[in-house]
């Protein structure tokens, strides 16, 4: 099907419903800049209507769906079996050179998807792990942030900063790479296969491995998504978000239902239902707005995305796990802290509501801080 485009006024686009995404993508890889920002207009072929929204709305329901389409193999869920996507390492099996298309032809054009969606003020329902996030802001990020994508590994990451590794490890500065099972070494350093990892250089070696399966790994496919995203919208329109407002921005507020959490809500070390704190807790997250609520869950289980058969539906590293609050020991006067990889909020035991809520806002806005994307 061809596109047309009627003195620029309009970006339109001729789908066949069951060839949505390559349709689209043959068309928009072909358009300049400016027609990308025009107006959308988009007619599936055979089908009666005229776009006066309502069409377009669909198309980029169509788009978040296939663009995660497992049978695609552009993006992977991560963690495995989770709702919060990064690119997939090995997604050059989609490269067709053939018909001269690499894989990162399709990561610039799911760019052009994204970003389309947020100038064109539509909400898609797509989800990405909180490092990517960063990616498409230019922020750093931390190891922390690996937490998102391998909580079992970042388990292990904080296990070695936290304890003596000396003769627990024989690690190097290396990485062994399985591309479906042809392996080969990544060096993460000049000459790191030849480098031990020891007690006086494993905080390096943390920031060196975190950086190499945030960034590194998949370096090539966060480029070329961006490059499709910033045809779409100027780079400095973003400057002043954070991470959890982008995601809210792409994905719209979702509606969390107070009633359904707590009905799906469990205590442990100490707190139960009844405990003070958690019904001030209650209280202070019924009276919160829908961005104070999206905040919270982004906070606590990693993504503002609610299941969509409630709140009994989460899920978590080990498949469904309920929202948990966990009573944290020690000085009151900490933040509460959260495990986004088994839903879990630890509140220490304030003594009043008032500084359980302030605790709590300075919470769900923490700060940034990290290295940077290179």
């Amino acid at each position: 099907p061809g596109q047309t485009l009627s003195h620029h006024a309009r970006l339109e686009l001729n789908i066949r419903r069951l060839h949505a995404f390559e349709d689209s993508f043959n068309q928009l890889r072909v358009v300049s800049k400016s027609q990308l920002r025009s107006p959308l207009k988009v007619k599936f072929t055979g089908e009666e209507g005229i776009d006066a929204g309502g069409v377009s709305r669909e198309w980029y329901q169509v788009m978040s769906r296939e663009m995660f389409n497992p049978a695609i193999s552009l993006f992977e869920a991560v963690p495995q079996g989770s709702s919060t996507y990064q690119p997939n390492p090995n997604s050059i099996v989609q490269t067709d050179e053939a018909r001269g298309i690499s894989h990162l032809d399709y990561f610039k054009f799911v760019g052009h998807v994204v970003g389309k969606a947020l100038l064109d003020d539509q909400v898609i329902d797509a989800h990405f792990t909180r490092s990517f996030y960063k990616h498409l802001l230019g922020q750093p990020l931390t190891y922390k942030d690996i937490e998102g994508v391998d909580p079992e590994f970042f388990k292990n990451l904080t296990w070695m900063l936290d304890n003596s590794i000396d003769g627990v490890f024989d690690l190097t500065f290396s990485e062994e790479n399985d591309f479906f099972g042809q392996k080969s070494v990544i060096e993460l350093c000049p000459n790191g296969a030849n480098i031990k990892v020891t007690d006086e250089n494993k905080r390096d070696y943390v920031d060196a491995i975190a950086r190499h399966r945030m960034i590194s790994a998949i370096q090539p496919q966060i480029h070329a998504f961006l490059e499709g995203f910033w045809n779409v919208l100027p780079r400095v329109s973003l400057q002043m978000f954070s991470d959890h407002e982008l995601e809210l921005m792409i994905s719209g507020l979702p509606d969390v239902d107070v009633l359904d959490l707590r009905a799906n809500c469990e205590y442990h070390g100490g707190y139960s239902a009844t405990s003070q704190v958690v019904l001030w807790f209650w209280e202070i997250l019924i009276a919160m707005d829908r961005e104070q609520r999206a905040l919270l869950l982004q906070f606590v289980t990693g993504t503002s995305k609610v299941p969509v058969g409630g709140f009994g539906e989460l899920q978590a590293i080990s498949g469904r796990q309920k929202f948990q609050i966990h009573k944290a020991y020690g000085d009151t006067d900490r933040l509460p802290t959260a495990h986004t990889c088994f839903n879990q909020l630890d509140l220490p035991p304030y003594n009043t509501k008032e500084q359980l809520r302030e605790r709590l806002l300075l919470a769900i806005h923490e700060g940034k801080e990290g290295f940077g994307f290179a």
